[in-house]
């Protein structure tokens, strides 16, 4: 929407005023750049052990001091992640014992239709996209498989980090097999969230609500036209293309 200059100067260029909505609160966008952090930092010390045979890990874990200091980055780093986890978790309880936990992650026979859709529209079957919500099929499945992903990294990591105290309950075979489960989870994740979600977010389409906390009415329009009309009341469907798709 523009609006003329109060002056009614025909040079000036007109303010253009924009509703915005509410995506992502405070608290979550503290956990997602610590989540990002904790990530980073993993790899970075991480990748280095899991492929020693290498000439760039050579470098890095050249001494045993170097090789001490890596682990014990790493170690610190999973116990933020953990607490991070734990924190997350214990939200989500909280939220469900107070029946205010909202369902819009939770998958649903929506998004197998959502899915569908959108496999027709790629194969140039129609030219409609499905109208999401909240939060689409894609990143759903982006939540879920990061979610459980990291929660297998935590478990199988603290394995690796007291295998004496774990084998006195458990087999000893669930030592290597939690090493590699921890670091073949560690390189799929990598390329999951490098390939798929940095794509869908940064390079489909500039998203920056994780970090700011709202988006835009065109973003709203375009990308959540369900929510949008849920919220609103208003048909999705931009004025200037009625008629017609966007």
């Amino acid at each position: 929407m523009s609006v003329t200059p109060p002056n009614n100067d025909p040079a000036a260029a007109p303010v253009r005023v924009e509703r915005t909505y509410k995506r992502f609160t405070l608290g979550q966008r503290w956990e997602h750049a610590v989540l990002i952090v904790c990530v980073l930092v993993l790899l970075l010390t991480g990748l280095p052990q899991k492929y020693r045979g290498t000439e760039w890990s050579h470098w890095l874990l050249s001494t045993p001091e170097r090789v001490y200091q890596i682990q014990q980055i790493h170690h610190i780093t999973a116990l933020v992640l953990t607490a991070e986890l734990l924190y997350h978790i214990g939200r989500a309880i909280y939220l469900i014992i107070r029946r205010r936990l909202p369902g819009d992650l939770l998958p649903n026979m929506q998004d197998v239709r959502d899915a569908w859709r959108m496999i027709r529209y790629l194969l140039f079957l129609t030219r409609k996209k499905p109208a999401y919500g909240k939060y689409n099929f894609e990143q759903k499945f982006t939540y879920w498989f990061l979610f459980l992903g990291i929660g297998l990294l935590v478990i199988t990591g603290f394995i690796l980090w007291f295998p004496e105290t774990v084998t006195r309950f458990l087999p000893g075979g669930v030592v290597p097999a939690a090493l590699l489960a921890h670091s073949n989870e560690a390189v799929v994740a990598a390329i999951f969230i490098v390939v798929w979600h940095f794509f869908h977010v940064h390079l489909e389409r500039l998203n920056l609500s994780i970090f700011t906390g709202r988006l835009s009415e065109d973003e709203m329009r375009t990308y959540h036209a369900a929510e949008f009309e849920r919220l609103t009341g208003e048909n999705a469907i931009f004025p200037e293309d009625k008629g017609g798709s966007r």
